[in-house]
């Protein structure tokens, strides 16, 4: 199953986009932190899921990094090791991408495209809050990019 497929049955169960209220009905601990370089991180530890973010992001940055750190839990907690999302926003590692990809499929939904059209991809991004560099790792139905063919 794709990373687009995973976050669409996630969503489906849990009835919610939210990072924070996925987390809170996986019974994963968020803990808010002040985070020196980093500004989040994923600890899968003595068999309990933890998240720590940076207290001192704004919210919609918390949010990003809440749904970045949520697609190392779902994608990478066999990895059994601690991620780190460095300050530069986007890393090329592997891992970095896939949750990227993650948080990208879980808080900018298809339809807020479809429901836009004619609209940039900075401007669905700042639509939706985030950074146009979540775009890039956006697709759309049929497998696009966004911003290939839309």
């Amino acid at each position: 199953m794709n990373i687009r497929d995973q976050v669409k049955s996630i969503v489906k169960k849990y009835g919610t986009r939210n990072p924070f209220e996925i987390l809170e009905q996986k019974n994963a601990i968020l803990v808010y932190a002040p985070l020196e370089g980093v500004r989040g991180f994923y600890q899968y530890f003595q068999r309990n899921h933890i998240i720590y973010i940076d207290e001192n992001l704004p919210k919609s940055e918390k949010t990003f990094v809440c749904a970045h750190e949520l697609g190392h839990l779902f994608l990478h907690k066999k990895a059994n090791a601690l991620y780190m999302d460095s300050h530069t926003l986007f890393n090329t590692n592997k891992f970095e991408n896939e949750a990227n990809t993650f948080a990208a499929e879980l808080l900018i939904p298809d339809e807020l495209v479809y429901d836009h059209p004619g609209m940039t991809s900075k401007q669905i991004a700042r639509l939706a809050g985030y950074s146009e560099k979540i775009m890039t790792f956006k697709t759309i139905e049929g497998g696009n990019t966004y911003g290939n063919e839309i």
